[in-house]
């Protein structure tokens, strides 16, 4: 099965870099402790990298 990242905003982009501001959004993450799931692949692992000070990551199967 492939697998699938849950992905939370904890922290608030408010303060941060606007390239910051904008992969959160990109990822679908609009409001504080909502949660997304998107493929793992290179692409998202490399937003959620940019990010990881306001995201916890979570590797889902299926």
């Amino acid at each position: 099965m492939a697998k699938t990242l849950r992905i939370k905003l904890v922290r608030s982009p408010i303060g941060y870099a606007v390239r910051q501001k904008r992969t959160a959004q990109a990822l679908g993450l609009r409001k504080i402790q909502q949660v997304v799931e998107r493929p793992d692949n290179a692409a998202v692992r490399g937003m959620v990298n940019r990010i990881s000070h306001l995201v916890e990551v979570e590797e889902v199967e299926g």
